[in-house]
Parts: structure tokens; C-alpha cells; sequence
């Protein structure tokens, strides 16, 4: 199935989904170079630094690899193709760094391959972006051990 471009992000959590806990239920990729050296990182908006793409998986979306995908355009710019499923990763922040703006999560990832990487996108004015190598992207996602498990599961060469 062709991935469907959004000219905008979307915005909001009207339309998320949310776990049997009350959990919001987050899908993420952790993006590959084609040899698998690297791992294409971007800025956050929230906290500064750098994190993986990651999102709302929203209501109107069948699967969480849809939204993981959606999310990897809208902020990272780049069109994807799945190759594994990394599975659940659960909450990891301590109950002080949960608040509103940031509730508790579940995280469902996909390693996927970058196919191509657009210069515009809907987050090109919000978010840089930078490849990194497995030692830079751990040292990157320190402190966030969700992501750093992520990254973890993947088959980046380490």
C-alpha cells in the first residue's frame, strides 16, 4: 500500500487512542540508513535534544505501523518500508515527568528502512534532523530509555 503524504502535521489528541490502563498508545520507527550504519535522528520540540520519530497512534488509522509511518513523514521527513516489529515497550519515566502535556504511554516501534528523504515536509520548519551512528545515537537518547530501547532492538550495526 502506498503511503498517503500529508501536506500538515496533524495536531492535537482528539482523535488518539488510548490503552485499557488509560495509557496513550505512541508508535515510533527507528529509521535505517540502507546499510544499517546509521539511524536518522530528530530535534524535539518539547524537551530539546534529539529523539526518534514517534507519535500518537490516532482512531482513523488500522494499524500502529500506519501511524508509526505517518509520524516518520510528518517529522522526520521520509518515506519508509517496514522491516521488523520491535514490539511493546512500556513507560520508562518516572511518575514526577509525567504531567498532561506528557502523559503515560505505551510505545509500539518498527525498524524501517528510509526509501527516500524529502527536503520538505510538514515538521521542516519545526525540526532538524541527523544521521548518527549507534555509539552518537546512544549517547542522544540517554535520557529517554524508551527510545534507547528502541534503538536497542533494532539491527543497527553496532
Amino acid at each position: 500500500m502506498a503511503q498517503k503524504l500529508a501536506k500538515t502535521a496533524r495536531t492535537g489528541r482528539d482523535n488518539q487512542r488510548y490503552g485499557s490502563q488509560g495509557e496513550r498508545l505512541v508508535a515510533g520507527v527507528v529509521p535505517l540508513s540502507a546499510d544499517n550504519t546509521k539511524v536518522l535522528l530528530i530535534e524535539s520540540t518539547r524537551r530539546g535534544g534529539w529523539v526518534l520519530p514517534k507519535g500518537g497512534w490516532e482512531l482513523d488509522e488500522g494499524t500502529a505501523q500506519e501511524a508509526a509511518c505517518r509520524e516518520a513523514w510528518e517529522e522526520a521527513g521520509v518515506i519508509c518500508s517496514v522491516r521488523y516489529d520491535l514490539g511493546l515497550i512500556s513507560e520508562m519515566r518516572a511518575s514526577s515527568q509525567l504531567s498532561p502535556a506528557a502523559p503515560k504511554a505505551s510505545y509500539q516501534f518498527y525498524e524501517v528502512k528510509v526509501d527516500k528523504e524529502e527536503a520538505v515536509y510538514p515538521e521542516c520548519t519545526k525540526r532538524g534532523r541527523i544521521w548518527m551512528n549507534y555509539g552518537q545515537a546512544c549517547q542522544a537518547l540517554a535520557n529517554r530509555p524508551e527510545l534507547l530501547e528502541a534503538l536497542k532492538r533494532s539491527t543497527i550495526k553496532r
